[in-house]
């Protein structure tokens, strides 16, 4: 990229302001959260009991539900790719998207629509005269919403891995006669086994930090991670030394988890392929086919009844009676705001990172500072993985508490903490648009002497205004859905849709959670929709243009 002198300083600038406003709102946090510890440390220990049975809680659901979307990914992704002509392959593979995107309250309220009490799965189990329902509440319930969650992104990772073995593979299979068991020993195995490390990591991640689902579905002191303990102890014990502890330990927890992460490489494409493409040999017997489209079927309707009992039980409420209330007003009008402050906020630090990274990036004489600042900038967003929302929260809280109360400032950290939590998701939709962006304009820009507002005006606007929609889009349903940040400060002065829906469903009246539930995840929808209109025109200009 070719800069003038002052274009680079504040490029860097930005990036540098970026990062500096990111590690002091992270660090402040941290910083209260080891103060209180270390003054309350000899009220609550971190060899207490009840702390240890938490943690072994936290690990233990991490573990199994981990194992459990693996275990289960691998049939349903094996299916996928042996039968590439299996009728509605392609809408269950855009199903599978769904949960990805979905707020996960939204997702809860539909496992309970099939798996609840009240559930389809109950009311059929008493039709047949069974008298003993199913209770999703528990480790039962976090195990089953951390796989609806879960599942599909392995499966899809795992899909995307086995089809790109190189076609010689299957005609070097075909020739030799290879058996089903033998397809998946010699070639579908050694794939996978180089994909399953990283996917696990991930996985267990999401799951050693999930907040919502374990808030739901938990079912009391038995049942609760680290997360919503820290959420218990500050809300209903007020016990801010508990507290403390408890996020003191989820940061060591996911500084072990990130760090065992970074020893999984991503797997390399082995072998060479000459670009033909061949049709498997080993799911075309009637036998397979059978399996696989049982396999495809149930995968369907485990992650589609959920999602249609969503639909179904928010169209049975009062819509018009809903959406016509003050309070849902009141929490539309706050959630919209919120998000388009967090949505902006977010693509801004990125923007600024992603370009004070490009400029340093291109420097072939850089110093030693800026390619430690460069280092820097690339892991500022893992920041908000290391001290996941509800720590964030519980650190300001005790920062702002002497200052009075603190659900005043309560928007704008729910701002910020929602900004830094789309900070991965929005450099990823970003980043590789702006290098190739840069790529393709960098040169002839210069050639023609545009610099500053001219530039941004006539070549920069152009050409990154859809992916920067698309981020803001992206980040705003994020900070729409999200029940973490708000869940602390969350009260009828500050009412957002998720903690509506959560309100509502904590007082019993399902119908209103339903129906607020299905308004939120129409919005998201919409916002999703909006930020990625024109995104396949806009991919089909790009392979041209290459």
């Amino acid at each position: 990229m070719i800069l003038t002198a002052p274009e680079r300083r504040c490029a860097i600038s930005g990036g540098t302001f970026s990062l500096g406003s990111i590690a002091l709102f992270v660090g402040i946090a941290v910083l209260v959260l080891l103060s209180a510890g270390i003054e309350s440390g000899g009220n609550t220990s971190l060899t207490d009991p009840y702390l240890l049975r938490i943690l072994r809680f936290t690990l233990l659901q991490a573990v199994l539900s981990t194992l459990l979307s693996i275990v289960l990914a691998i049939p349903v992704a094996r299916a996928l790719a042996r039968q590439p002509r299996f009728p509605g392959r392609l809408w269950l593979i855009r199903l599978m998207a769904v949960p990805m995107g979905l707020p996960v309250l939204i997702g809860a309220l539909g496992l309970l629509g099939i798996w609840g009490r009240q559930g389809l799965l109950n009311q059929a189990l008493s039709a047949l005269g069974l008298s003993q329902p199913v209770s999703i509440y528990g480790l039962a319930g976090i195990l089953l919403a951390h796989v609806f969650f879960n599942m599909p992104l392995a499966c899809r990772l795992m899909l995307a891995g086995l089809e790109r073995v190189p076609a010689e593979y299957w005609l070097v299979a075909g020739g030799l006669g290879m058996r089903p068991i033998s397809v998946f020993r010699f070639i579908e195995w050694p794939i996978l086994r180089g994909l399953i490390l990283g996917i696990a990591g991930l996985i267990f991640m999401l799951c050693a930090t999930s907040f919502t689902l374990v808030l739901i579905l938990g079912g009391g002191p038995a049942a609760t991670t680290l997360e919503v303990a820290i959420y218990q102890a500050l809300r209903f014990d007020f016990d801010p030394g508990r507290a403390v502890m408890l996020s003191l330990l989820q940061i060591v927890v996911t500084l072990l988890v990130l760090g065992a992460m970074t020893l999984f490489r991503a797997p390399d494409d082995h072998g060479l392929t000459g670009g033909r493409t061949l049709r498997r040999i080993d799911g075309q017997e009637m036998a397979a086919r059978c399996v696989d489209a049982a396999l495809l079927a149930g995968a369907t309707l485990f992650l589609g009844m959920p999602l249609a009992s969503v639909v179904v039980t928010g169209l049975e409420a009062n819509l018009f009676k809903l959406v016509s209330q003050p309070i849902f007003l009141q929490a539309a009008v706050t959630s919209l705001a919120i998000a388009l402050a967090a949505g902006l906020l977010a693509v801004l630090i990125s923007f600024a990172i992603i370009h004070a990274r490009s400029v340093i990036s291109a420097d072939r004489r850089k110093s030693l500072g800026l390619h430690g600042l460069a280092i820097a900038l690339g892991a500022s967003s893992s920041l908000i993985l290391l001290v996941p929302p509800i720590v964030l929260a519980t650190g300001w809280f005790l920062a702002l508490r002497p200052f009075g109360d603190p659900s005043r400032f309560a928007a704008i950290l729910i701002i910020v903490i929602n900004a830094l939590m789309a900070l991965p998701f929005v450099i990823r939709v970003i980043e590789p648009a702006y290098t190739v962006h840069v790529s393709r304009t960098g040169r002839l820009a210069a050639s023609l002497g545009l610099h500053g507002i001219a530039r941004l005006r006539m070549v920069d606007w152009p050409g990154l205004r859809k992916p920067l929609f698309t981020a803001l889009s992206f980040a705003m349903a994020l900070s729409l859905g999200d029940l973490g940040a708000v869940a602390l400060f969350g009260s009828d002065s500050l009412m957002t849709l998720p903690w509506l829906v959560y309100s509502k469903l904590g007082s019993y009246r399902t119908n209103d959670a339903d129906g607020y539930a299905l308004i939120l995840g129409l919005v998201c929808l919409l916002l999703t929709i909006a930020g990625t209109a024109g995104q396949g025109a806009t991919d089909d200009e790009s392979r041209r243009n290459d």
